[in-house]
């Protein structure tokens, strides 16, 4: 599955609840989601981990379909195959303690 074929799925399950809910609602269930995600991280728990991957890519897309982004389109665009920095294949940029 593409992730426009996941952001298609998303829109069919949920934007009429999302599109209801409004973008600071929707952000905000994001937010939370990623917040769970950071326990699952922690707590060592594999089924917990991909739920909760799971469950922040499906929020992303929710928020993605009510702002009217095409998330793959946009995620190819900033990436086109390279670092979107430094431009290089592995990325070339200096380390930064604390920073990607």
């Amino acid at each position: 599955m593409h992730i426009s074929e996941f952001q298609e799925l998303m829109h069919r399950l949920y934007f009429h609840r999302d599109s209801q809910r409004g973008v600071e609602k929707t952000f905000e269930w994001l937010v939370e989601e990623v917040a769970e995600l950071g326990e699952a991280l922690k707590s060592g728990d594999r089924k917990a981990l991909e739920d909760e991957f799971a469950d922040v890519i499906a929020w992303l897309a929710s928020l993605a379909n009510i702002t009217n982004v095409d998330l793959e389109g946009a995620a190819l665009h900033k990436y086109n195959g390279k670092c979107p920095k430094c431009g290089q294949i592995p990325c070339q940029c200096p380390f930064l303690v604390g920073k990607p």
